[in-house]
């Protein structure tokens, strides 16, 4: 497990697998959430195999399948709400966790400023600068 901290509440990891389970659980995790899709990877890595894991130790599992097309504004929301709607700290992860970064700071437009947003993805090791105009223009609507 390779979990990146973004706040102290929501941490972003490159694919994980049944065997890293226990150590996410030791670590305090208390939810994680799949945003990749089971077409990327084979059936050993698929949500329901690491569902039947984190479920088993007690935490709680989402899926939320992201794409470039399904980067949306309601996933983003929904996104948001399984990570704050939590009561300790979230895993969410992909194929490297840039997904899981982008989706984050897509939702944070408007909380915080472009620089705070892309300093903390900068800071887990996701350079995100090109997502400046977008967080820029939310901003400026939200």
């Amino acid at each position: 497990m390779d979990a990146r901290q973004i706040t102290p509440r929501y941490f972003v990891s490159p694919q994980i697998a049944a065997e890293d389970i226990p150590a996410i659980a030791e670590a305090g995790f208390k939810a994680v959430i799949c945003n990749r899709p089971d077409a990327e990877v084979p059936p050993s890595h698929q949500a329901d195999a690491i569902r039947a894991a984190v479920e088993a130790a007690g935490l709680r599992f989402d899926v939320l399948e992201l794409t470039h097309q399904t980067m949306t504004p309601d996933n983003v929301a929904l996104q948001r709400d399984l990570a704050e709607g939590c009561d300790g700290p979230v895993l969410a992860y992909c194929a490297s966790g840039t997904r899981c970064s982008v989706i984050w700071a897509l939702g944070q437009a408007g909380e915080q400023s472009a620089d705070d947003i892309l300093a903390a993805t900068a800071a887990a090791g996701y350079q995100l600068e090109q997502l400046r105009p977008a967080l820029d223009q939310q901003s400026q609507q939200g």
